[in-house]
């Protein structure tokens, strides 16, 4: 059988390059999607509207029943779902690269740390950090607030600079490894930041994680698991 990602979408309208979870060309596999109406990234981001988990956990169910391997989601804000979405199907539910955190940390007792790049550093709480397992101290640092991509995530404009954008994004993250020298690797987590992840390896000299990586990684892990007898 093949390996196939179920994606559960917010409900947007900004382009999406290659790289980005909701381009299925970002992908070596087949992916599926389906997208919760009205989720929209500010209800989902700044609102943290728990009226959403409903809908996103029948759409995750849908997937499911359309043989995916495992569901992610198409933003990094949904850590706020990962125990309900995870128990509510029998599939592997991986709701955001926040989940990379804890995992990467597990075995440093040095003092270095995994820091994050968030669309919105003052939407991003120590609830979300929690809800996966992540310390609540974790380092963070957001696009600036004057950003266009922040903007046009955020506010789900139908234009996007890609180039602006990833000036932002590494910007971010420089600024990130500035405040906290203790940063060893960074973690993106705005699915729609991938596609940058290069440049800000350039720019930085860290490993860089995000939404992309982990999914190879752990659906790579599961199906292998999965056909092992």
């Amino acid at each position: 059988m093949i390996a196939r990602l179920g994606v559960v979408m917010l409900e947007t309208r900004f382009p999406r390059p290659r790289g980005d979870i909701g381009n299925a060309a970002t992908f070596a596999f087949p992916v599926r999607y389906r997208t919760v109406r009205g989720a929209s990234p500010r209800r989902v981001v700044v609102e943290r509207d728990r009226a959403l988990l409903a809908p996103f956990i029948d759409a995750a169910r849908a997937l499911e029943r359309d043989g995916v391997a495992a569901v992610t989601t198409s933003c990094g804000f949904l850590a706020l779902f990962q125990e309900e979405m995870a128990a509510a199907l029998a599939v592997p539910v991986w709701t955001s690269s926040l989940l990379l955190v804890a995992e990467i940390e597990a075995g440093w007792r040095d003092g270095r740390r995994v820091g994050v790049v968030t669309a919105d550093a003052a939407s991003l709480t120590a609830d979300h950090l929690r809800a996966v397992g992540a310390c609540a101290d974790t380092p963070l640092e957001g696009l600036a607030l004057d950003s266009r991509f922040r903007t046009t995530v955020l506010e789900d404009r139908a234009e996007l600079d890609i180039d602006e954008a990833e000036r932002a994004t590494v910007a971010a993250a420089q600024r990130l490894i500035a405040r906290h020298p203790e940063v060893t690797t960074i973690v993106l987590e705005c699915t729609n930041m991938p596609p940058y992840a290069d440049a800000v390896r350039s720019a930085t000299g860290l490993p860089v994680h995000d939404i992309t990586t982990l999914v190879n990684a752990r659906l790579a892990a599961a199906t292998t698991n999965r056909s092992t007898p």
